[in-house]
């Protein structure tokens, strides 16, 4: 008996086959039992017809309940009505555990009530689907920089500075002294962009804020390019390049989530193709004020602003040239106007946001030293960063992305507490 996996039935028409998975769900229609069942991989109608099958596959099909482990044997039969435009005609079954009253049922359950059971939602077909995006963006992303010969840097998670300001950090004891969850890996990047020209980074990172928004969680997961010699234009040429190929990735790639999701692709599909429309950040101050919001130069933007900056198009946006004063510590001032920063944030249509952050990064050292004092950093902590600049600096830019905005963006989804498998939020650590 061949064991195979559901997403591999279509190729196995007129085969008999063997599936293991749990039952979805279910319906009876006389001597007809329809069984859904889900691998994993697909769902499965398996068809139980009385007259074709022994008492006790009868009995085990109109006994069996959601989510019980089971397996299903039969000959594979072509059906264009059910998913995958294929059913299995059952020969014989077994259930493994039969599952109790599963808590999680058709009927509407509350946020928290889902949150509680994350460990149990992740099975629904809309976080699988969800989760399918989310880990084919993953992919995408370490083939795009593969394919270009950057090097995966592992930036570590615990650390002795602050990357951007200290309010917002995890502080932990460590033998001794303090120690904080990191915010971003881009600082130990930048040391390795010496090493071998191009790198990224790509793991988790933390924010003590106290923020309760749709946009905001405190456990995310961030990839994180760093190139030497690279200017700030070539960076926004970079970013815009990354995004328009990982959309069109994963909507190429991800048809039938997106169909479980019912979710309105023609919107993504602009994104998809370059070029993205580019902002100087005082345009932007201008057409905020345009539209009635009371933002004077000098402001950062809200949720609202961003929301109201996305372009129509469908197309992210490009915000360029923030004044120096609202950004990090570390980035490289406009040669045209040293009050600016080369810095960009792109943000993605449809109200959802910054989801890439970046700039040019302080080349001087005399500049950066001055710069860690006026953000009254410890200069102990940054002696090390320092070194990239005394011993052999040279020009670099790069740029964070979120992959949960990213995937909240492209699924439609209201909070990004669906786009992690277990989200940390300002009150939440369970399950």
């Amino acid at each position: 008996m061949r064991v195979a996996e559901i997403r591999h039935l279509p190729g196995l028409v007129g085969e008999r086959v063997r599936i293991n998975g749990w039952l979805y769900n279910s319906r009876s229609s006389g001597k007809l039992r329809f069984l859904i069942v889900r691998d994993g991989s697909g769902y499965l109608q398996a068809v139980v017809f009385r007259p074709q099958v022994s008492d006790r596959v009868w009995e085990q099909a109109d006994g069996v309940t959601q989510e019980s482990s089971m397996w299903v044997e039969g000959v594979v039969k072509r059906d264009e009505r059910s998913p995958g435009g294929v059913e299995l005609e059952v020969g014989d079954l077994g259930i493994v555990s039969l599952c109790p009253e599963y808590p999680i049922t058709p009927k509407e359950h509350g946020v928290d009530f889902l949150l509680n059971h994350r460990h149990l939602w992740l099975r629904s077909r809309r976080q699988h689907a969800i989760m399918r995006i989310r880990n084919e963006l993953i992919f995408a992303i370490r083939d795009f920089f593969y394919r270009r010969d950057y090097v995966c840097i592992d930036s570590p998670i615990l650390t002795p500075a602050a990357c951007e300001g200290t309010s917002t950090l995890f502080e932990t004891e460590y033998f001794g002294e303090k120690a904080y969850l990191s915010q971003s890996g881009q600082l130990y990047l930048e040391p390795a962009a010496a090493a071998h020209g191009k790198v990224y980074c790509f793991g988790p990172t933390f924010r003590a804020e106290k923020s309760k928004t749709r946009r905001h969680l405190t456990e995310f997961w961030m990839v994180e390019p760093e190139v030497a010699w690279m200017r700030f234009d070539e960076l926004c040429d970079l970013a815009e390049e990354f995004v328009s190929e990982l959309v069109a990735r994963v909507l190429e790639r991800c048809q039938q989530e997106f169909a479980w999701l019912e979710r309105d692709t023609s919107r993504l599909e602009p994104a998809a193709s370059r070029p993205y429309p580019r902002l100087d950040y005082a345009d932007a101050v201008a057409k905020l004020a345009g539209k009635g919001f009371a933002v004077n130069f000098g402001d950062d933007f809200g949720g609202d602003e961003e929301t109201a900056l996305a372009d129509e198009s469908g197309k992210p946006v490009m915000i360029t040239r923030y004044p120096a004063a609202i950004k990090a510590f570390y980035m490289e001032p406009d040669p045209q106007d040293p009050s600016r920063a080369l810095a960009l944030d792109m943000i993605a249509p449809d109200g959802y946001g910054e989801i890439i952050g970046g700039s040019e990064r302080i080349g001087s050292l005399e500049l950066l030293e001055r710069r860690i004092q006026e953000h009254s950093l410890p200069r102990q902590a940054f002696e090390w960063y320092l070194d990239v600049r005394r011993y052999g600096g040279f020009p670099h830019a790069g740029f964070g992305m979120g992959i949960e905005r990213v995937v909240a963006w492209l699924c439609g989804l209201s909070h990004l507490r669906e786009a992690i498998p277990y989200p940390r939020l300002l009150n939440r650590l369970y399950p």
